[in-house]
């Protein structure tokens, strides 16, 4: 794979080969159990085979099919425990490596946007990716100042690749379902689609990592590198270094996951409120952990990467899902259901029994309900059995339910972010960042109380 595909009649044929080879792969097994082999053994087989076929087309297209291959990655806890190790590993990759554009187009693109003279910018330019993701590769370079920076360079055609790839994938998006169970990956398509005008700005994206970067810049848990300098097609952002999430994911140590689940925790749910931004990209490729301090082993920081998308919410999130979680921890099914009405998520011509939509949400609400909870694959499982088997009233009732578009993002990037919570295994002090950060999940007379012991205190 030399350059990105930018002939749509090229990507178009790519794409429509994996249905195809699925159907055809299927068809291989069938013939195989019909001489007598093991259909556990071409069970696996054929798993892996249709995981590396994946891997290939969605990473060498990048585009649209990368985006959605890494959207995908971090839905795989909910995959059976029997298929799921070569999607794993299939799918992982696309969350830290692709294959790169040649060095001559991404000299080409920094010397139409940075001058005839770009080299002199950096005393040092490494043409050897560090990275290469879904519409840009990012280079390690040290700028003319002496700090060590990441350039990331936007693939020529990205744009028109990413709304091509997004629309054939959207044609077959039936038949890519059973890789996620309980998942419809049409409206995922769709927001991926909606959002592209926005990933392919990387003036936006700049506006938003520095919102980022200046707001956690002291602070002791997020690490986000400052932009050092923005132009059309080129972002030049503070290089940091660090262990990628994929890897503590794969290899690291019980107390690495549990540091890096509760400061992904925390991210989700204190950058809307300090920074009015949600960072709504959360796959493990976009995430370091760092050491806390030098040399040190027992503390932990975490390192976000890449800004390109973002859900803009000024008052943070919304009230609604603090109120919401809050009355179903405290068993008010009446009061839940009232306010699922007021916010959309129940239409005016549907009648549910509020007694049953407590009982649909409470084992997804389970980690707010105790001090401590362990995220793990076989809990992601149950809950997507629960929610995709037809015969289950979870499934009867889910279908009647709405998700109203405010609400569309933000959902994704919750879902999203606790896949990616048991990849990792982690043990998490959910309920203590909900408490900190959640407009409404606190009873206001409980706020009062609060504010006024501290005062007390500072007195």
């Amino acid at each position: 794979m030399s350059d990105l595909p930018r002939k749509a009649v090229t990507r178009t044929a790519k794409l429509a080969a994996l249905p195809l080879g699925f159907a055809g792969r299927a068809t291989w097994g069938l013939g195989k159990r019909i001489v007598g082999e093991s259909a556990e053994i071409v069970g696996r087989e054929l798993q892996q085979r249709t995981a590396d076929q994946l891997f290939k087309v969605l990473g060498e297209l990048k585009g649209g099919a990368m985006k959605l291959g890494q959207a995908l990655s971090v839905f795989e806890s909910a995959l059976p425990e029997e298929i799921a190790g070569p999607y794993r590993a299939a799918l992982t990759k696309l969350q830290e490596a692709a294959p790169p554009m040649p060095t001559s187009t991404v000299h080409s693109v920094l010397e139409e946007r940075l001058g005839e003279d770009w080299r002199d910018l950096f005393l040092e330019f490494e043409d050897k990716p560090a990275a290469a993701a879904s519409i840009g590769q990012v280079h390690r370079a040290v700028w003319h100042d002496g700090r060590e920076v990441a350039v990331k360079v936007q693939y020529p055609g990205a744009g028109e690749a990413l709304l091509s790839d997004l629309n054939q994938l959207s044609r077959f998006a039936r038949l890519l379902g059973p890789l996620i169970p309980g998942m419809d990956i049409k409206p995922l398509i769709a927001e991926l689609r909606d959002r592209v005008s926005e990933e392919l700005d990387y003036d936006l994206e700049a506006q938003a990592q520095q919102v980022h970067a200046e707001e956690f810049a002291d602070d002791p848990d997020v690490v986000v590198p400052a932009v050092v300098h923005q132009c059309d097609q080129v972002l030049v952002t503070e290089w940091i270094d660090g262990i990628p999430l994929s890897e503590v994911i794969a290899d690291g140590t019980e107390e690495q996951r549990d540091w890096a689940g509760q400061l992904l925790a925390r991210f989700l749910f204190s950058g809307p409120a300090r920074t009015g931004l949600l960072h709504a990209d959360p796959h493990p490729g976009n995430f370091r952990l760092l050491p806390g301090a030098p040399d040190s082993e027992d503390i932990w920081r975490l390192g976000v990467l890449d800004f390109g998308t973002v859900d803009r919410l000024p008052g943070g999130l919304p009230t609604p899902i603090g109120y919401s979680l809050r009355m179903a921890l405290d068993g008010d099914a009446d009061g839940v259901y009232a306010l699922l009405r007021d916010e959309g998520f129940v239409k005016e011509s549907i009648e549910l029994d509020p007694d049953s939509v407590l009982d649909y949400l409470l084992p997804i609400i389970e980690p707010a309900r105790v001090d401590e909870f362990t995220f793990t694959r076989s809990w992601m499982r149950s809950q997507a059995t629960r929610i995709a088997d037809p015969r289950s009233p979870a499934y009867q009732l889910g279908k009647k339910l709405n998700l109203p578009p405010a609400y569309l993002l933000i959902h994704r990037v919750t879902l999203s972010t606790i896949g990616v919570l048991c990849q990792l295994g982690a043990t998490v002090r959910l309920r203590e960042e909900l408490e900190g950060w959640l407009p409404g999940f606190v009873p206001e007379e409980a706020l009062e109380e609060l504010e006024e012991g501290e005062s007390a205190a500072e007195a």
